[in-house]
């Protein structure tokens, strides 16, 4: 029966080992997949981010940082227990000349052979467990430092879908912006040409000028200088935004446009609240959360650090076969030992002391870069209210100007075609326009990004958006 044991013993081991190679090991999770294009003809904001979240190389590195985490976790699990090793030899061994060298029997004279086998065959098994019962809760605090630093390695991953959404939204509206002045440009075009036409039209019934002619002729040209530089402007845009999704060579599919800038609504006209916005920030803000993840786990290493001035208690259990000649191993040929053992380290020059200190300065490190950050966090959240307030006064003040300014152009396009009007107070008039109607888009997109900007530093913006 004991002949048995052995056997059965490797077996267990060899499970236990393929157990312990594959435990931690995960199958690669299926991806959403590339987002449909021949669906997607026209791209907003929400539609950019979602892409954005799931294409994105930096998002994946960050969940590859997450399971890295996960896996320093179960490796801090697996010291409760305990290991399990198998090992096993073939030795064949020649014994020198004089090593065989004997006696005659009953004789004493030398050369004859006693009768040993050369070469010899050894053969030897050993299955040894070992389990360490105590050493200072080392494991505990390396458990609870590793489970902090999982967390902390969460809500970094957080933190970079966090920056990659207010990074889109900023490439997005510098796109919309971009989009939009090439209507104003298009509009500005589309009116000087139309003048031409009045001119030409003027001219050939004797009521124009030549001049006249020549003079919108060159505003034409003009607004299609500006279409060209608004039109590139636009593409390089694109491809920014492009790149943010991670879309291939950073081209979007052609036929792909924008969506149109729609006006403000009530609510973003609404003042932010500061109180509400920095407490949400306190309590939601990614990088501020693994920052205190991080102060946790340090305060664990200190644990793991003082376990040294604490004895080690380990038990092992071992069971040794030893044959020559061949590998049927019988009764007589297995032994087994089982110890108790205790080690208490007297003297190590001071290292240990050392790596405590170490791990108390870094704990305290830890602290001062939590308090450090939180108060950067507020100042950047005050900050990002101050522009939303300014934003807004802008807009209004912009939008005023903008109808106060068409008013204008449309009563000097008036007096020009009744002839009481100049041509220069005319293009004087419609430059003003155009100038209005871009301050009016640029006070718009300021807007947009000033409201990104506070649900970013508040750490809101996550929230926006679904997983």
């Amino acid at each position: 029966m004991r002949k048995m044991l052995l056997p059965i013993w490797l077996l267990i081991s060899g499970l236990l080992c393929l157990g312990d190679a594959f435990a931690g090991e995960e199958s690669p999770s299926d991806g959403a997949g590339s987002p449909d294009w021949q669906s997607i003809r026209v791209l907003d904001l929400d539609t950019s981010q979602r892409i954005a979240l799931a294409e994105n190389p930096s998002i994946a590195a960050a969940q590859d940082r997450v399971r890295q985490a996960m896996q320093r976790v179960k490796q801090a699990r697996a010291a409760y227990w305990p290991t399990l090793d198998a090992t096993a030899s073939y030795s064949r061994i020649s014994l020198p000349q004089s090593s065989q060298l004997g006696f005659q029997p009953g004789t004493g004279i030398p050369g004859a052979t006693t009768g040993i086998d050369d070469p010899e065959d050894y053969f030897n098994l050993g299955l040894e467990a070992n389990w360490l019962l105590f050493k200072g809760l080392e494991r505990k605090y390396a458990n609870a430092s590793a489970r902090a630093a999982e967390r902390g390695s969460r809500e970094a991953e957080k933190d970079a879908r966090r920056l990659l959404l207010s990074s889109v939204a900023n490439s997005f509206y510098r796109a919309q912006l971009a989009r939009e002045e090439i209507a104003i440009v298009e509009a500005n075009e589309e009116f000087n040409q139309g003048q031409a036409e009045d001119a030409r039209a003027r001219q050939r019934v004797g009521t124009g000028s030549l001049s006249d002619v020549l003079n919108f002729e060159v505003q034409v040209n003009a607004a299609k200088s500006d279409l060209i530089d608004a039109k590139r402007s636009y593409e390089v845009a694109m491809f920014g935004l492009a790149a943010l999704l991670g879309i291939p060579e950073s081209a979007f599919p052609p036929g792909l446009d924008l969506v149109r800038l729609e006006p403000e609504t009530a609510m973003e006209l609404e003042p932010p609240m500061p109180e509400t916005q920095i407490a949400y920030a306190r309590a939601n803000r990614a990088d501020l959360l693994q920052a205190r993840h991080e102060v946790e786990s340090a305060q664990q290493q200190i644990g793991v650090a003082r376990a040294p001035f604490f004895p080690a208690f380990n038990f092992s259990a071992s069971l040794d076969g030893q044959r020559v000649g061949d590998a049927s191993f019988e009764e007589d040929d297995l032994g087994d030992t089982i110890a108790l053992g205790f080690s208490y380290n007297l003297f190590s020059g001071g290292l240990d002391a050392a790596r405590y200190r170490e791990a108390k300065a870094r704990r305290d490190e830890e602290k001062k870069k939590l308090a450090n950050l939180t108060n950067n966090i507020v100042s950047e959240v005050r900050t990002a209210i101050a522009q939303v307030t300014s934003a807004q006064q802008e807009l209004i003040l912009q939008r005023s100007n903008a109808a106060l300014v068409r008013q204008n152009r449309d009563l000097v396009e008036k007096e020009y075609a009744a002839g009481q009007g100049s041509l220069v107070r005319l293009n004087e008039a419609q430059r003003d326009l155009v100038t209005a109607q871009a301050r009016l888009v640029l006070a718009l997109v300021s807007l947009r990004l000033t409201w990104h900007n506070l649900r970013t530093s508040t750490g809101e913006i996550l929230a926006t958006v679904p997983e």
